[in-house]
């Protein structure tokens, strides 16, 4: 237990260093969320200004989703790429150890999009940005921590598991934006989509963000959200445990790996 959190969190420090001068990551996590909150921003500066929290969460969460989406795609592919797959593989450590680690990181930067929009919001365009529910609120962001990694590390083994699916990674991106109801309510879409929505953790984790951020969260709604982020959280381990045994076993076993 002891070996495998040093693991991580020598991991997580390297990885935070590699991501914190990669510009693809840069403008990920901290130039488009500041361009979507612009634009949201200017929408809303005649209309609603008490919004500006909506967008300052919503913009947030479109800069978490972008780090994790990206950066879980190639977690494992560039390290085969670079050629040091097979030497992680072989280590005593677990590759879904040295993954968990990679997304930690991801999703810990990631909240640095927040940051930096509730700055430009509140101090450029001088919004009221009130949290309404504090600890309702930084409790949530607790909890929306471990939903993404577990998703992070379902992304991960299921893109080198299937290499055509990577082609795919921008058109996932946005899809996201939608379903997630990041920077609208998911009501505004049509309702054969909604359950498309309820199996996704992130929806549950801007649901309950934009609600306690607002005011407007229940009890039952926190405790639902708060729920359903644990339960989706056990089933993609679940999901990515088996998909990183069938890496391993395409490592150790078939060695086709590096021909996936």
């Amino acid at each position: 237990m002891i070996a495998n959190l040093r693991v991580v969190l020598t991991t997580f420090e390297l990885d935070v260093k590699q991501q914190a001068v990669d510009l693809f990551m840069i403008f990920g996590v901290v130039i488009q969320p500041l361009l979507i909150a612009i634009m949201a921003i200017y929408m809303l500066l005649e209309r609603d200004p008490s919004r500006g929290i909506y967008v300052v969460v919503g913009s947030g969460m479109t800069g978490l989703w972008t780090s994790l989406l990206f950066r879980g795609t190639f977690n494992i592919n560039a390290e085969r790429f670079m050629g040091t797959l097979e030497g992680i593989v072989a280590s005593p450590s677990s590759l879904a150890t040295v993954v968990m680690g990679k997304t930690l990181a991801s999703v810990t930067l990631s909240f640095l999009s927040m940051i930096f929009s509730y700055g430009l919001a509140s101090i450029v365009f001088r919004f009221p940005l009130t949290i309404a529910q504090p600890l309702p609120f930084f409790v949530s962001l607790l909890v929306t921590i471990p939903a993404f990694i577990s998703f992070g590390l379902l992304i991960s083994p299921l893109m080198a598991v299937n290499l055509s699916l990577s082609g795919w990674v921008n058109a996932l991106e946005y899809p996201m934006y939608i379903l997630g109801g990041f920077l609208f309510p998911i009501l505004l879409l049509p309702d054969w989509s909604n359950p498309l929505s309820y199996v996704l953790a992130p929806y549950w984790a801007a649901r309950v963000l934009h609600a306690t951020s607002s005011g407007s969260a229940t009890l039952s709604d926190i405790l639902l959200s708060w729920g359903m982020m644990l339960v989706l959280s056990g089933i993609y381990m679940a999901a990515s445990y088996r998909l990183f045994r069938i890496v391993l076993h395409r490592a150790r076993v078939e060695a086709t790996l590096s021909m996936m």
